[in-house]
């Protein structure tokens, strides 16, 4: 599953850009922006929750169509672009559709298993995407994020946080894009499902570790690998023992060191879910054996992660944290993007500190070790558990180390003659079986 050396060259790339108002999205566009002649942006999707962030950047970069996951939340898109559009030509032209008003598309014969809420015409600010005016169809529904993925285009950056995220591989991987792929969540809930579907280097990993272990492959034949060494910066509470874990509040838990990322990601990274998660999706990506992967905390988060070889050599890949690299690059694959992000500053003295994992007080990456071991939807049900339990911390109704504590207790109640579910439908099923007995869980006792 190691992405494979594509076609050296720069010809311009068209991208489709799902999670366009998250922090992989806004980054995303950031090196759309200050690379037109690498890549053109195609199409865009969101959950909703920012229609006027989602218009501005329909908008700035000329895109034909925008999906809005929440249906509820495509009117507020529609006139969001109008206003955008008014407020860069002081021109707004109506579309076929009265913008505003959601109606059914519908193809011959059969309905769509989307919404049309309505077409804007606007000149796209900056000319990225092209300086002439053009319509923008805004799309309705979880299965326009699907829609746009299977979009005819080079490469299909999942940005879309959490399991949502999964529809959308699928679609990529059906349709035979390129998949830049920062939703870890979809591949680890997919699990077969996903890899299977997935021709030989049609994934590209964005997360900053898999891309590193993915550039540290590139040094060495696989037979030649002893193991990959995945860094952790350790979060916010690196040292603190487990009873002071207990009373540590969602601000605590979102103030990450290093890294700026979104609410779930960022609580992730302080539990260490999310390295967790990074061990099951280095073992689906790169089909090296548990026992090979490894997990070092390093509170600097300047080496991403490394490769060690068989003769005693260890590649790293070095730079500061900056999640526009990977990005690029995923968007790029093989190829660098110059001036991505800055790099590092060889001129000032530093010092890079690695240590053990304590798996005592965070032992959510052994229980993810465990599922992986375990196979199937062991993976997803503890993805789900997770999501659930992050929700309702982020929410100040359970305590932070209850979280691990209940996804220890989903993934051992969950029923081993399921993990060999092998359709969509299966999986999402035990997915929200889990996310549902998460949840009875948090609530039966405070």
């Amino acid at each position: 599953m190691s992405p494979a050396g594509a076609t050296p060259g720069t010809r311009r790339r068209d991208v489709v850009i799902l999670g366009s108002t998250g922090s992989i999205g806004t980054q995303a566009l950031d090196i759309a922006r200050r690379n037109p002649d690498r890549f053109r942006v195609t199409a865009l999707a969101a959950g909703g929750g920012n229609p006027g962030l989602l218009a501005r950047q329909a908008v700035e970069f000329g895109v034909p169509v925008v999906a809005v996951a929440d249906e509820a939340a495509a009117s507020s898109v529609v006139e969001a672009i109008k206003q955008e559009s008014s407020r860069t030509t002081s021109a707004y032209s109506p579309g076929p559709h009265d913008p505003g008003v959601v109606g059914t598309q519908e193809s011959p014969g059969n309905r769509a298993p989307y919404t049309m809420a309505g077409l804007a015409t606007g000149r796209a600010a900056g000319g990225h995407g092209g300086s002439s005016p053009r319509e923008i169809t805004v799309l309705a529904g979880v299965d326009a994020v699907c829609h746009l993925a299977g979009l005819e285009c080079d490469v299909v950056l999942n940005g879309v946080t959490g399991a949502a995220g999964l529809r959308a591989t699928l679609a990529a991987l059906d349709a035979g894009r390129t998949l830049a792929l920062a939703n870890k969540e979809s591949l680890i809930i997919g699990g077969p499902l996903v890899t299977s579907r997935a021709k030989p280097g049609q994934i590209v990993p964005v997360d900053s570790e898999h891309s590193t272990i993915a550039q540290c492959l590139r040094a060495g034949a696989n037979s030649e690998v002893k193991r990959l060494v995945l860094t952790a910066s350790g979060g916010p509470f690196r040292g603190w023992p487990r009873e002071r874990l207990e009373s540590v509040t969602p601000e605590q838990a979102l103030a990450h060191p290093t890294w700026r990322m979104g609410p779930l990601v960022t609580t992730n990274s302080a539990t260490l879910v999310n390295k967790g998660l990074e061990v099951i999706e280095a073992y689906l990506l790169f089909g090296f054996g548990l026992d090979q992967i490894d997990v070092v905390v390093h509170p600097q988060s300047i080496v991403h992660s490394m490769v060690e070889f068989s003769d005693g050599a260890t590649i790293i890949q070095a730079s500061p944290p900056d999640m526009r690299i990977p990005i690029a690059l995923g968007m790029a694959w093989p190829d660098r993007v110059a001036e991505a992000a800055p790099g590092l500053d060889w001129t000032t003295a530093a010092a890079w500190t690695f240590e053990p994992l304590d798996d005592e007080a965070f032992p959510a990456v052994s229980l993810a070790r465990e599922a992986a071991r375990r196979g199937g939807t062991a993976p997803a049900v503890y993805n789900a558990a997770n999501e659930a339990c992050v929700a309702d911390f982020l929410a100040g109704s359970i305590s932070f180390t209850r979280i691990v504590d209940t996804i220890a207790r989903v993934v051992s109640e969950h029923d081993t003659s399921r993990t060999g579910a092998t359709t969509l439908e299966e999986v999402l099923g035990v997915d929200a079986w889990a996310r549902a007995r998460a949840r009875e869980l948090t609530r039966s006792r405070s």
